[in-house]
């Protein structure tokens, strides 16, 4: 099984239609919604807040894993850190909001561990401040050029 994935380097695709198909198939309010519930199954959307100098090891290290597509965001906030206290020209000054950096990535159901385990051991300092990850649903998402939607968009 490690041979193949290290000779294609590709990583498993798993097939839930199966599996869908008889939740689905038992139940009659979600067989209403069977569009949206296997959607919700393909797709995340996963969302990290780290330190700014983390960056580039963080890209670099979803390259590796085959993550296609990131959007970067500046962003300021506070977590528990709460901001710090700087001393400028013998003045001393409260910073309340922290510059950090956004990233949003969409990607399959069967790319988040490998996705939430790369940028975990990426971003990583070992000290207050190295940010959150964020990990939720997509209902829809289509590629405005070719108007492709579901997985096939991203």
């Amino acid at each position: 099984m490690s041979r193949f994935f290290l000779a294609n380097k590709k990583p498993w695709r798993l097939n839930f239609s199966p599996c869908i198909d008889a939740i689905l198939a038992k139940n009659r309010y979600l067989s209403c919604h069977k569009s949206f519930v296997r959607k919700n199954l393909i797709m995340k959307l996963i969302t990290a807040v780290i330190k700014p100098f983390k960056l580039d090891d963080v890209r670099e290290a979803l390259a590796d894993i085959g993550v296609q597509g990131i959007t970067v965001t500046e962003v300021k906030g506070f977590g528990r850190q709460k901001g710090h206290t700087e001393l400028y020209r013998g003045a001393e000054y409260v910073v309340d909001f922290l510059p950090k950096i956004k990233l949003e990535i969409a990607i399959s159901t069967a790319m988040v561990d490998s996705t939430v385990e790369a940028i975990t051991k990426a971003a990583a300092t070992g000290k207050i401040g190295d940010g959150k990850i964020f990990i939720s649903s997509l209902d829809e998402v289509i590629r405005i050029r070719t108007g492709e939607t579901g997985e096939d968009a991203i």
